[in-house]
């Protein structure tokens, strides 16, 4: 048999247990009546049962088809009635009442709902204190002053006309005294709210606000004789009639005195042999369990052997998930986090400070990640972040980095622009420098290494800086390695952070995907750089506001400063704008314009005087989108 089908099966059979047996066992109808015999809470209405039910709270078959309540946390529930939204404020199980309001004039009497309040009578009926009142809007005052007058807005105009409410067996004007109204309707209230006709529009408010009350019908004498005979009310799922469920089963009036004494019986003969056959079924897999960490430890040993085998041994050393918990004290300084895992601060036992990154869970056989560590272990240049060593034990996974006391470059790039404070924390000089360091760490892995390593998630996140402020590309989680003679290689999927995928790495169209990619982001990272900020403002309005690189673009060729605040050197605007116009060409939409790493290397330490502005992008391009959102949906045009 096989060993995933062995492990299996003692779970589907406790599943099946308790999940099928034991409830055909009790019965569903049984569980019904223990459902339905208890109150629920919506929203602020407290202890509620029959006929009303809420999805997510009480089932259909609890009420009846036509009371579903609309929960809110904290609010008041939404009841539907002939179309109409009503929030129910209070119920009374005594006199079969409720207490309800439109929830379009909760908080206003102006509505766009200008329709007359209609109810479904023949399940609800007003109780004899309510009494109708007439709201009319868009009113112009005839030469009587009325006092009871209040201004809104006229649906499908722009302008805020007089309204009225009349209350009508005390109306005290007349249809005379003013002119035509462009709409009306009537709304019920209670004849206690409004003894005196309210005076001011603060008080109609009130009046709207406390609602008005009606009886609701569902079959009460049914429900009542249920009730008396040990039942509890509720209905049939297919046809919304009347049932009674009882102990032993539902019936269509009342319950029956006998109790079923006898099934009663069988049933708890069928729950006590269920439990039975439960527990060795747990204890099989408990079993189960711990062999299968045996077989996966032994399968990953073996995989990591097979390799060793193949390919020689890595070039780091392979620790224990103990002596990562060791190093880091349990994990006690946090650095920070991202998609693939947590990052902690650590010391070896010669006490060098290290980064010890925590690798979420993940499935597979762990063939990537080695092949992971493989690649990175056996890179060696001095703007590639040193891998010390790793950690694998079955889904613990953990690699070991020298530690970069300077953190992210992100935290030095989108510090509220920092190239505009008064004491900027990275000079000009200092951002071409890494900037140049950034791109000799690329042309290394794309043409240095003995394998030809694809980086697909170049930004400032994964830049680190030493104590000298010297770049090192990290985090390596979506690289993808492939020979050296592989100019173009196939992808399977999108891979990347938006606002740095290039355009053909998420649509084929564009070209093949290759290292061009990796100048794609690096370009794009270059001008957040020197801009000061992200390359997309997810909160602004205007597409001409959101496009980083078309602001940029746009700077250019008026020839301003490109936001450098006031004193930098004309020397140092020359500079930012050699980066701007690097950052510029790496960005371009074919990926066969773009320069190689070697030739952004060239263009970084040759004369301004030898560069083109390079053509504006004429299709589009992937944006960073909003934190909440996960989607390529955004996407930033750069047509003319």
């Amino acid at each position: 048999m096989p060993t995933h089908l062995f492990l299996t099966l003692p779970i589907f059979f406790f599943i099946f247990n308790f999940f099928i047996v034991v409830p055909s066992v009790i019965g569903d109808d049984n569980f019904r009546y223990s459902e339905c015999r208890s109150y629920y809470d919506c929203g602020l209405l407290k202890n509620i049962s029959y006929p009303f039910w809420a999805t997510g709270s009480r089932p259909q078959h609890c009420g009846r088809e036509d009371y579903e309540l609309t929960c809110r946390e904290d609010q008041y529930p939404v009841m539907k009635i002939e179309d109409q939204d009503f929030l129910v404020l209070n119920l009374s199980r005594q006199f079969y009442t409720m207490t309800i309001t439109r929830s379009d004039l909760w908080d206003t009497p102006c509505t766009d709902n200008i329709v007359n309040t209609t109810l479904d009578y023949d399940r609800f009926s007003y109780v004899p204190a309510v009494r109708n009142l007439t709201l009319l809007y868009g009113c112009q005052p005839g030469n009587m002053s009325v006092p009871n007058s209040f201004t809104c807005k006229v649906k499908g105009t722009d302008r805020e006309d007089i309204s009225y409410y009349v209350d009508d067996p005390f109306s005290r004007i007349r249809m005379g005294n003013w002119t035509s109204c462009y709409l009306n309707f009537r709304v019920p209230i209670m004849w206690e709210g409004v003894d005196v006709m309210p005076d001011t529009p603060d008080k109609l408010k009130q009046v709207l606000k406390q609602g008005f009350q009606v009886g609701y019908e569902a079959e009460w004498e049914l429900c009542r004789r249920c009730v008396l005979s040990n039942g509890t009310c509720g209905s049939k799922s297919n046809s919304n009639s009347f049932v009674c469920y009882c102990g032993d089963g539902p019936r269509d009036r009342i319950c029956s005195r006998s109790g079923g004494s006898t099934s009663k019986w069988k049933r708890m003969v069928g729950v006590a042999a269920s439990a039975a056959g439960s527990v060795l079924m747990i204890c099989v897999i408990v079993r189960c369990i711990e062999a299968r960490k045996q077989i996966f430890k032994r399968s990953n040993n073996q995989d990591l052997e097979a390799f060793i085998r193949t390919n020689g041994p890595l070039a780091v050393k392979r620790y224990k998930f103990s002596e990562i918990r060791k190093m880091t004290k349990s994990f006690e300084d946090k650095l920070g986090q991202g998609g693939y895992g947590d990052v902690y601060k650590g010391n070896l036992l010669d006490g060098s400070p290290v980064a010890v990154k925590v690798l979420k869970a993940s499935k597979g056989s762990g063939e990537d990640f080695i092949n992971e560590v493989s690649s990175i272990s056996r890179t060696s240049h001095v703007n590639v972040v040193t891998l010390l060593g790793y950690c694998f034990e079955g889904q613990k996974k953990a690699l070991i980095y020298e530690f970069m006391p300077n953190g992210s470059l992100e935290k030095y790039t989108y510090n509220e622009n920092a190239l505009h404070t008064s004491n900027p924390q990275l000079e000009v000089e200092q951002l071409l420098d890494i900037v140049t360091g950034i791109a000799r760490g690329l042309e290394y892995l794309h043409r240095g290494c003995n394998t030809r390593i694809l980086h697909f998630d170049i930004k400032p996140h994964n830049i680190l800086l030493d104590e000298n402020f010297c770049p090192k590309i990290s985090d390596f989680g979506l690289s993808k390695l492939c020979l050296n003679k592989e100019s173009i290689m196939s992808m399977l999927d999108a891979r990347g952070t938006i606002g740095y995928i290039a355009p053909e790495v998420f649509c084929r169209n564009f070209g093949g995907v290759s290292v061009k990619a990796d100048v794609y982001s690096y370009g794009m990272m270059v001008l957040e750089m020197v801009g000061g900020r992200k390359n997309i403002n997810a909160r602004a309005s205007h597409t001409s506001d959101v496009c980083f690189p078309d602001w940029v673009y746009k700077q250019l060729e008026m020839g301003s400063s490109l936001g450098l605040p006031n004193g930098v050197t004309e020397e140092e605007n020359e500079l930012a704008r050699k980066m701007i116009l690097v950052g510029l060409w790496c960005i371009q939409t074919k990926p066969s314009d773009r320069p190689s790493m070697s030739r952004v290397i060239e263009m970084l330490q040759g004369s301004i005087e030898a560069l083109q502005i390079p053509p504006k992008p004429v299709l589009t391009f992937p944006v960073r989108t909003p934190p909440e959102s996960s989607t390529l949906s955004h996407i930033c045009s750069f047509l003319d």
